[in-house]
């Protein structure tokens, strides 16, 4: 059995969360493979709205398997937290949750040196959430971190001090003022108190080598979907860098965040917005300063999910669509927001850039406001409410226009329509 993947096509907050949702009854086990709890995956159903930073979006659906895969990096606190919220909509997640050993885990001392490395750059720098996982990436790249599967070994709390002392030293030898972040001795030591009781609650979780666990599902012929988090232009090599998170958000992370084979790659859904979002820096081709933009952000409550900042908003990019689009593999594409342009009487789509002169329909080496721009092309609105509407044969023409100009822009059909945050409203084709 293949593993589908769901994928990210912009700069994050596309909608994962629910689609994974809609999508969890077709499949057995739902896997995330990358990223840490600076993801914010919104689902929403029966009036209720809930936010998963590390669990799986598939949580919610009973007698599905939910993998924390060892690609994630994971802030026991934070986890936790998410945890007892479950725990409160009588969720018991040892039911159907398991963890990687091989994960990675977010220390506190991460936290204070994300927020020193961020005050370091001033000006430049990149719009950390500052939850650590820069850090945490950082360490098990330098083969210094610590594991989920480290947990279980007598000298744990050894193993702790000494990389917290690590941190510590590096942190006490700064350069430069970075008061405003610091932490006072008082309020670190209750996070790591609270880091500490969170490490005895994921002890109650059963921990897996998953490598071998979703292989071994996929030999039983268990249906297996991987959400990504984020999105494929923060990709750590080919997003925007280096505004970008500190992850493979492509397609090609689920390979080493789940341990599996590219060909055992199934179907890749590709999820974008109707339009376009960006959280923190970096650039953005076709960001918006003026009305249309704060209609945008209010119609569409373009507020993070993890940081509670409002999100940067710009019409469709196409170059940047077809280039994920190219990047992943994708087979299916899913419209996220499309209510959210009923009320423009023209919408604005980009088409190309100019870039030092010459035309383009691809992301160049490197995003210079001074040297590229936007060629857009007009598509008629369909000023018209898609409330009620669950079929996509009643969807207006002229949003099925749109749709249409997609499909043909980047050579992918569009197989679901979102027209509204419920789960309930989405439509397949």
């Amino acid at each position: 059995m293949n593993v589908d993947v769901l994928i990210g096509l912009q700069w994050g907050d596309e909608g994962k969360g629910k689609i994974v949702d809609v999508l969890s009854s077709h499949y057995d086990v739902i896997a995330r493979f990358q990223g840490g709890p600076n993801a914010g995956h919104t689902l929403e159903f029966n009036g209720t709205k809930h936010v998963l930073h590390t669990i799986p979006s598939g949580i919610f659906h009973s007698g599905k398997i939910n993998i924390i895969g060892n690609g994630v990096v994971i802030d026991p606190v934070i986890l936790n937290k998410e945890i007892k919220k479950l725990a409160e909509r009588n969720i018991d997640v040892k039911k159907n949750l398991l963890i990687s050993r091989k994960a990675h885990l977010i220390l506190p001392t991460h936290r204070l040196l994300d927020a020193a490395n961020e005050a370091a750059k001033g000006k430049a720098k990149i719009g950390s959430t500052l939850k650590g996982i820069g850090p945490a990436y950082t360490d098990k790249v330098s083969r210094i971190g610590i594991r989920v599967g480290d947990i279980e070994k007598a000298n744990f709390k050894e193993i702790y001090t000494a990389l917290k002392n690590t941190h510590l030293n590096i942190i006490n030898n700064l350069q430069f003022d970075y008061s405003e972040y610091r932490l006072d001795s008082d309020l670190f030591d209750d996070y790591e108190k609270n880091w500490f009781e969170a490490i005895d609650v994921i002890k109650n979780i059963p921990f897996i080598d998953s490598e071998v666990f979703i292989n071994n599902c996929r030999n039983d012929n268990k249906s297996i979907l991987a959400e990504g988090a984020q999105g494929s232009m923060l990709d750590i090599d080919f997003g925007t860098y280096p505004f970008v998170t500190s992850s493979n958000t492509v397609c090609a992370g689920v390979c080493t965040g789940l341990g599996i084979s590219p060909k055992t790659i199934g179907e890749v859904y590709g999820i974008f917005k109707a339009y376009c979002t960006r959280v923190g820096s970096g650039p953005f081709p076709t960001e918006l300063f003026d009305e249309a933009g704060a209609i945008l952000r209010k119609t569409g409550n373009e507020f993070g999910s993890t940081t509670g900042r409002p999100r940067r908003c710009g019409w469709l990019d196409i170059p940047a669509l077809k280039y994920s689009v190219m990047l992943n593999g994708v087979s299916q594409l899913i419209m996220m927001k499309s209510d959210v342009l009923c009320d423009f009487d023209k919408i604005p789509v980009c088409t190309n850039y100019n870039y030092k002169g010459n035309l383009i329909d691809y992301i160049p080496f490197e995003i210079n406001s001074n040297e590229l721009s936007c060629v857009y092309k007009e598509i008629d609105g369909w000023k018209q409410s898609l409330e009620g509407i669950n079929s996509y044969n009643n969807l207006p023409d002229n949003l099925k226009k749109y749709i249409d100009f997609i499909e043909k822009s980047v050579n992918v059909p569009v197989s679901f329509v979102s027209t509204g945050p419920d789960r309930t409203q989405t439509i397949k084709r």
